[in-house]
């Protein structure tokens, strides 16, 4: 069974990943002992890649890591790279969301797309990324209450926000998923 450490201390984007690649042979575990990595770069996956390439020097098995966030039409692409901290505070939700909401009062164009981005990397080297998106429209307020990060104001073709979907249907669209299914595919034919 080969094993790929998820470098990121975000139990909900561990969780998610280890459920997407739980039907192949493959141990996810959290990356032991990770230190935050400064994402320096101006894109998803520039990030990403940031913070494999370090991590992947610390071990001989897959690191994978992934950068992801929101990106607004009527915003230039923000919150973008910054989605985590858009509020000021890095993982602040609640403060992300309502910051959010009021730079998007009175804006008619409610055009996003959620954007996730995963760098595979081994001994020092990125191998490939893969990337995600699911588009959708920003909702006037927090609704549902699964789901993390601006997942209450994400709203989905479905009518719903990805906090009123269940963790299963969530699975099934998100912009994780399908960057983590690429990575599944690439996997797949590396041991063939």
């Amino acid at each position: 069974m080969k094993t790929i450490y998820i470098a990121t201390k975000n139990k909900h984007k561990i969780k998610e990943i280890q459920d997407i690649l739980d039907d192949i042979n493959i141990n996810a575990q959290p990356f032991p002992n990770f230190a935050n990595i400064a994402e320096t770069g101006t894109t998803f996956e520039e990030n990403a890649a940031i913070k494999a390439l370090k991590l992947s020097l610390l071990t001989q098995e897959f690191v994978i890591a992934d950068d992801s966030g929101l990106e607004l039409d009527a915003l230039g692409g923000a919150p973008g790279v910054h989605s985590a901290r858009y509020a000021g505070v890095h993982g602040d939700d609640k403060g992300n969301n309502a910051k959010l909401l009021q730079d998007m009062e009175g804006v008619d164009d409610r055009r996003c797309r959620f954007v996730c981005v995963i760098a595979l990397a081994k001994e020092g080297a990125v191998i490939k990324t893969f990337r995600g998106e699911i588009q959708g429209t920003l909702g006037h307020k927090e609704e549902g209450e699964n789901g993390f990060g601006y997942d209450p104001l994400f709203v989905t073709n479905s009518g719903q926000t990805m906090a009123q979907l269940t963790k299963n249907e969530k699975n099934d669209i998100s912009h994780r998923r399908l960057a983590v299914e690429k990575l599944k595919i690439f996997l797949k034919h590396m041991e063939n």
